[in-house]
């Protein structure tokens, strides 16, 4: 559908950094933006702030994580949405200003479940398998052929996932052929909201004691940053697998490398306290790991998404219907979350969540 924005001439600004363009936007996708207005194309570095300064009063859509604080807002009289293509929500926003001029605020994150799920599948089938150490040892010339004694299957087992967002709700249909026991741990969903869904609502002391894989997919908050420690661990299986894939605050990081060296449990870890990943961090020499540097959501094939998702909504916000591709902010939950950026060095040319 040829699709002409009654704002035609309003300014579309970009300043997408950390991201580049040539992944997000391809060239259909960007003649899709520009017939929605004078696109202001920025790439390789942030925008310089007196550059953006300078265009907010014809402002229409911004797209990036440039600073909107009340001032800044108050220079555009026009903005109609804000996009954040970084994937987090960040606090260089006054959400509450927006929320009350009627401007979402949208971020492009759903596009990194469905690579999340996937990869977490993988990694829990991989560590209940041991696949990654029976490869090694091939490797290594020591397999034992049939060594499989502390090997268990998925299929029938008791599955939890602590938090059920744009993640949680990818990962869930992969799990079905394995079990029809999946416990979700989300204080933020209602319980019949998870009933209705076949889902069974539960504690985090219940994830822990009665699943054998736990999936950690929630968003750091202010509620839960190193709630998850060594009296959950410890209630779990022996043998059972924790895989951490959202943040590394959700958990006392310490507590879950000793509880992985001991041997009581798996555990496959995306995500780190300090990133880049420390040359001299503990975590690369504990035993009974799966390990990765943040790159879960990182499929190439998965970028021109995220200017898809961009361009979808933004014309349907020009038209005056809700946007239904992006995830908005939610005046009620943003001021919990606790993102931090994405750094550079996680964007490679595959464009790395």
């Amino acid at each position: 559908m040829l699709f002409r924005s009654a704002n035609a001439e309003g300014v579309i600004l970009l300043d997408p950094f950390p991201r580049r363009l040539d992944p997000i936007f391809d060239a259909a996708t960007r003649r899709r933006l520009e017939r929605l207005g004078r696109v202001r194309w920025h790439d390789g570095s942030p925008a310089d702030p007196a550059h953006l300064d300078a265009l907010l009063p014809e402002a229409i859509a911004l797209i990036g994580q440039s600073p909107l604080p009340k001032e800044r807002l108050d220079r555009a009289p026009h903005l109609r949405a804000v996009f954040n293509v970084e994937s987090n929500f960040l606090p260089n926003v006054d959400y509450a200003e927006c929320h009350r001029r009627g401007i979402p605020v949208l971020s492009t994150a759903p596009v990194y479940a469905r690579p999340v799920a996937e990869m977490v599948l993988g990694m829990a089938i991989s560590l209940a398998r041991r696949m990654h150490e029976a490869d090694a040892a091939v490797r290594a010339r020591r397999e034992f052929k049939g060594d499989n004694h502390d090997s268990f299957l998925l299929h029938g087992k008791t599955l939890a996932l602590v938090g059920h967002g744009n993640l949680g709700r990818a990962l869930v249909p992969l799990l079905r052929p394995f079990t029809r026991e999946i416990l979700i741990h989300d204080p933020w969903i209602h319980p019949a909201v998870l009933r209705e869904q076949d889902l069974i609502p539960a504690t985090l002391d219940e994830c822990f004691e009665r699943a054998r894989v736990v999936f950690l997919l929630a968003a750091n908050t202010s509620e839960n940053t190193g709630r998850i420690g060594a009296a959950q661990f410890a209630r779990m299986q022996p043998g059972s697998v924790v895989i951490l894939a959202s943040r590394a605050e959700l958990v006392d990081f310490p507590a879950l490398l000793a509880a992985a060296r001991s041997g009581h449990i798996r555990a496959g870890i995306d995500v780190w306290p300090v990133e880049p990943i420390p040359p001299d961090e503990p975590g690369r020499d504990v035993p009974n790991t799966l390990l990765q540097a943040h790159r879960c959501g990182s499929v190439p094939e998965i970028q021109p998404l995220i200017g898809e998702m961009v361009v979808d909504d933004l014309e349907s916000i020009l038209a005056g219907l809700p946007p239904q591709r992006c995830q908005p902010a939610r005046l009620e939950t943003i001021a919990k979350l606790r993102s931090k950026p994405v750094g550079a060095w996680s964007l490679s040319d595959t464009g790395k969540k």
